[in-house]
């Protein structure tokens, strides 16, 4: 049964300009998870923010040019001022509002294939809506599986580890915090259907409990320290910790790898190629680092999330075939 939260208080954040609230607040590509809605100009997002879990209404009150964000924000208790603050300032960074998107649309304003797509999403950021615990969770169950199995092993830990609030009408998940692992055993997790996978999140679970990695220290260390220290955790490839620079890190040059799926797509989006005729990974990196420089990995977001807002209205063969793969 839901537990039923209490509105507690409103936030109101004033971005940096341009901001695109829907292109950030909402990417098309990520698997659907039971921590959150979207519709246009509103996100319902849980969060676990120092051991009280909250409901959040994040909502649209600007525009791309004057932008601003009303967050309602709904608790088991009143909160007091230090935690609204701190909250406050997590969204901040979280949502990356804070950005300067100046230089970047300016310098490939006159590219043939991005700048029309920076015009459409002129103001959007790569952004991550839960904690780095969050992102490890969900990029292990999304390891070696269809989208299908990881929204069903997503949904299965939830449903065991994770609370039902109910606020502003709607029923979402909130994380577990890393320590509710401690005393799981492995064959629970199995019995979750999690497979091979259930090692990786308790490993990963205790590492994050004992503070052998700190997201906010991370925060403010190098990359390639951030780097290390995520390819220290146990069941994290390179995949992940690439996406996780990225979005949770905000490293805009972060792009050192590329999955064999997305190499189909990169082949098709920036060579013209078929998906019978890939492009080496090797020369596809060359070929971004070339054209892009220290905003590669955002001039890759922009398009690919381009793609998948196109995928959202309308049908693509080639993306379809290659996704199915």
């Amino acid at each position: 049964m839901a537990e039923e939260l209490a509105h507690a208080c409103t936030l109101r954040l004033v971005p940096r300009a341009p901001f695109h609230f829907d292109a950030t607040l909402h990417k098309p590509d990520h698997f659907p998870s039971g921590d959150n809605l979207w519709e246009p100009g509103v996100r319902w997002q849980t969060a676990l923010w120092r051991g009280e879990p909250l409901g959040l209404r994040i909502a649209n009150a600007g525009d791309v040019n004057d932008p601003a964000i009303e967050v309602a924000v709904w608790s088991r208790r009143a909160l007091d001022d230090a935690l609204v603050a701190s909250l406050q300032e997590e969204l901040r960074y979280r949502l990356n509002l804070d950005l300067d998107l100046g230089p970047f649309d300016r310098r490939f304003a006159g590219d043939p294939q991005l700048g029309p797509v920076i015009a459409r999403w002129r103001g959007m950021r790569p952004a991550h809506f839960g904690s780095l615990y969050d992102y490890l969770i969900v990029a292990i169950v999304l390891q070696n599986a269809v989208i299908r199995r990881s929204i069903h092993m997503m949904q299965a830990l939830y449903e065991r580890f994770g609370t039902l609030l109910r606020f502003d009408g709607v029923e979402l998940y909130a994380m577990w915090p890393p320590e509710a692992m401690d005393d799981v055993a492995e064959e629970e997790l199995r019995a979750l259907k999690v497979g091979y996978r259930a090692k990786a999140i308790k490993r990963v679970s205790a590492a994050l409990a004992r503070g052998e990695v700190d997201e906010f220290d991370l925060r403010g260390r190098s990359a390639d320290e951030q780097r290390a220290a995520l390819l220290r955790l146990y069941g994290v490839g390179p995949a992940s910790v690439w996406y996780i620079l990225f979005d949770v890190f905000h490293r805009l040059d972060e792009l050192n790898h590329i999955s064999p799926w997305e190499q189909r797509i990169y082949s098709r989006l920036f060579c013209g190629c078929c998906h019978d005729g890939l492009v080496p990974v090797e020369t596809l990196l060359a070929l971004l680092r070339d054209r892009f420089g220290d905003y590669r990995m955002l001039a890759v977001h922009y398009l690919w999330e381009d793609l998948f807002w196109r995928r959202e209205r309308e049908q693509i063969p080639w993306l379809e075939e290659l996704i199915r793969r």
